[in-house]
């Protein structure tokens, strides 16, 4: 049984003609578009790496600069917003609206424990509202926090300066009462700020273990919601006041949320 030898290449065969490429086998460095020679595609694409090259999407989606604020909470903010104009527009004009939630108040007042409502109505004013929200505040500079702060207790000084003279503008008379600037509520509004910028800045600095990332954003609608209805059962304000003023308060918050959303870090993590 005799072998066959294959036979040898010579030192001019090996030398002499170019590399010759396999049927079927692609040529992984094969050189770019450009003929530069780099492993990069052929088709002029970015690679396809962690780092390659990504256009930003739509404002508010992934690939955006925090701290645009996403489609969704502009339409939200956007929907509070012409409801407000709407209820001041129909107050300050004496519309029809303004009839149906004088009658519609009328048959709330008076309604429930007096006590009970009496004390959700004090829930809203600047004494028991405004504590808490220094009390945030020292708590968000004491676990490290500077500019978060002072966005908060900005925010806070807003609230006056934008209803008193609302207050004045519309001179809308309350229940129970002949005197006037009730539109909109300040005690509402005084609520919803103070408690929604302490959940503010209770998340975005860092919280004790049993503090649950949902409690202080609860707490806050609770006490903002449990302000207007006691207020409109005792008969201290009129149901478009206190809705008026649950309109205006996430839209004083808007600032402050996305600040708090900057240093909690959650856009860089959508990056």
């Amino acid at each position: 049984m005799r072998e066959t030898h294959r036979p040898r290449e010579t030192a001019g065969d090996s030398g002499s003609g170019l590399p010759q490429h396999r049927p079927g086998r692609a040529f992984v460095h094969a050189s770019g578009a450009s003929g530069s020679g780099t492993p990069h595609r052929s088709d002029g694409r970015p690679p396809h790496t962690p780092r390659g090259a990504r256009r930003p999407g739509p404002a508010g989606h992934p690939g955006t600069t925090p701290p645009v604020p996403g489609w969704p909470a502009s339409l939200v903010l956007g929907s509070l917003l012409t409801l407000f104009a709407l209820i001041t527009w129909q107050v300050a004009a004496d519309g029809p609206l303004l009839r149906l939630d004088e009658r519609v108040g009328e048959s709330l007042f008076r309604r429930g424990p007096a006590g009970l409502s009496q004390l959700f109505s004090d829930l809203g004013a600047v004494p028991v509202a405004l504590p808490v929200l220094v009390c945030a505040i020292a708590y968000a500079l004491w676990r490290g926090a500077r500019r978060l702060p002072v966005y908060a207790a900005l925010t806070m000084a807003v609230v006056p300066a934008l209803v008193i003279p609302l207050k004045v503008a519309t001179a809308r008379q309350g229940p129970l009462t002949e005197a006037v600037n009730y539109y909109p509520s300040g005690h509402t509004a005084t609520a919803a700020v103070a408690y929604g910028a302490s959940a503010l800045l209770l998340l975005a600095v860092p919280r004790p273990a049993w503090l649950r990332v949902w409690v202080p954003p609860a707490a806050a609608v609770l006490l903002t919601a449990a302000t207007g209805v006691g207020l409109i059962l005792h008969g201290y304000h009129w149901p478009l006041d206190v809705l008026a003023s649950w309109c205006l308060g996430p839209v004083l918050l808007a600032p402050l949320w996305w600040v708090s959303r900057r240093r909690r870090g959650e856009p860089r993590a959508t990056r």
